[in-house]
């Protein structure tokens, strides 16, 4: 992704900023301005409680370019509290296996490098088991 591109999503990425429609109450992410429920204008500003579960999930071990250094990894499919179902990488695992249903939360990580030591270091948002 370019840089100009990650600055304009990155309330949406480190913070899970949809918006939520005031005609359905149906919570939209990522933000569209018209909600894909009714069709009608929505941009009204909702802030995600990044709690949800495992929906579904693969383990990637042979990553795409930037995300070498990272793999093994899993990529999950993670239904929120709120409804919409987002994708993200799932970290923080250790040695439990991760399971559909297992409770999750968003947590703030690095994703990638944008080039060598000097270029920008990536963030977004990922999820972990929620910590008993």
């Amino acid at each position: 992704m370019e840089t100009p591109r990650h600055w304009r999503l990155k309330k949406q990425r480190y913070a899970l900023v949809g918006e939520e429609c005031p005609h359905c109450k149906a919570k939209i992410f990522p933000p569209r301005d018209v909600c894909p429920e009714c069709g009608l204008e929505a941009k009204t500003v909702y802030h995600f409680s990044g709690k949800g579960e495992v929906y579904s999930y693969t383990s990637l071990t042979d990553a795409p370019a930037g995300f070498q250094a990272s793999a093994p990894y899993a990529i999950a499919l993670v239904k929120l509290e709120e409804g919409p179902i987002v994708t993200a990488q799932l970290t923080d695992i250790g040695n439990e296996p991760v399971k559909i249903g297992m409770p999750v939360e968003m947590v703030t990580r690095k994703l990638r490098d944008d080039g060598d030591e000097r270029g920008m270091i990536i963030y977004g948002y990922k999820f972990r088991p929620v910590l008993s």
